[in-house]
């Protein structure tokens, strides 16, 4: 991974990420299962496993579950194929719907796009770039809007994959059990020996001034974490990361590491974000085409952080974070709000 000059690193975009942790709003609520759609592909038969078992553990309603047909098993399709998959999914998305649910682990990519940026927005070549080159920025990158699909005209998307079916029956699970938990948890900040990939770890110590209120964060000066028991974020800069495992994840937690090829979901050359999910983790990003090191390609902690603790749910704290997700694939349980106030129940 090459690391170009980035400008968002000058002092003046330092005093303006400042502003926008001071200011940013706190969530009026979470995402409702009206707003979900799952888009499910009928020759995936895990695909309608996963479907089904969302469906009921959400309570998606039935005409927001939404069935296409393309060949499955695949790590990529082609844009012709996806544009004749979106333009059936875009027809069949009731009005109340502001994000998608992927219900497969193949494909992650559509040509150079992430599949779950290519459902958001729709295939345009503005939101790839080959070699060391910036993309078109998410409009919904940390923006007040909790409906984007009526108010931008994207619609989010992450996918329900891992690394065998049981897995995103586990993930799911995971995602229902953190709302409105809560729980005493801290937030991991890894200042890495790997200068090309540790790019984040600048804006630790402004993240750690002005949200430690919010949560306990840790800036841990090393490549490894090994026995925490409380870990709902861990952001770092590696190929591989060792001893994920010997963590304990709170239900909702999300963890990423900053690398070239870490969303492409059974790769080898370079750790999967799957590995994160396959230990604990409610959700993980990473980018499917080659970014450099454009830390606006990649999740920002101290936004995701910020707005994950306020209350906003999990698909929102995280697509708000990435002001670049062209090339960056989300896999998670978009719903989970443990940081949400539990809403009162209505009077008859």
């Amino acid at each position: 991974m090459t690391s170009p000059v980035n400008k968002l690193t000058s002092f003046k975009s330092l005093a303006v990420m400042l502003l926008v942790l001071c200011f940013a709003p706190h969530a009026l609520a979470r995402v409702s299962p009206q707003q979900v759609a799952i888009v499910v592909n009928t020759q995936d038969a895990n695909s309608l496993l996963i479907a089904d078992y969302y469906q009921q553990k959400r309570g998606i309603p039935e005409q927001n579950i939404i069935k296409v047909s393309f060949p499955a098993g695949k790590n990529s399709i082609g844009k012709e194929t996806f544009n004749a998959v979106y333009q059936q999914v875009k027809k069949l998305t009731p009005d109340t719907v502001q994000f998608y649910a992927l219900a497969w682990s193949k494909p992650f990519k559509v040509a150079c796009m992430s599949i779950t940026s290519a459902f958001a927005f729709g295939f345009d070549q503005a939101y790839c770039a080959k070699g060391c080159k910036a993309t078109r920025a998410s409009e919904f990158y940390n923006s007040d809007s909790s409906l984007p699909g009526d108010e931008l005209d994207i619609r989010p998307t992450m996918m329900l994959a891992g690394s065998s079916l049981q897995q995103v029956f586990d993930l799911i699970d995971r995602g229902v059990e953190a709302d409105y938990s809560k729980p005493r948890a801290t937030a991991y900040l890894m200042n890495t020996t790997d200068k090309n990939r540790n790019v984040r770890s600048r804006r630790y110590g402004v993240i750690q001034e002005l949200l430690s209120d919010s949560i306990n964060i840790e800036r841990i000066d090393g490549d490894v974490l090994k026995g925490k028991q409380d870990v709902m974020f861990y952001f770092t800069g590696l190929t591989k990361v060792q001893a994920i495992d010997s963590n304990r994840f709170m239900p909702g937690a999300i963890s990423d590491h900053l690398t070239s090829s870490g969303g492409n979901l059974f790769g080898y050359k370079q750790m999967s974000i799957l590995k994160w999910l396959d230990a604990g983790a409610t959700a993980s990003y990473g980018t499917v085409v080659e970014p450099c090191a454009f830390t606006q390609k990649f999740p920002s902690p101290g936004i995701v952080i910020e707005r994950y603790t306020s209350g906003e749910s999990l698909i929102e704290a995280y697509w708000k974070s990435v002001a670049w997700p062209g090339q960056g694939v989300f896999v998670g349980e978009l719903m989970a709000a443990p940081y949400a106030d539990k809403p009162m129940p209505s009077s008859q």
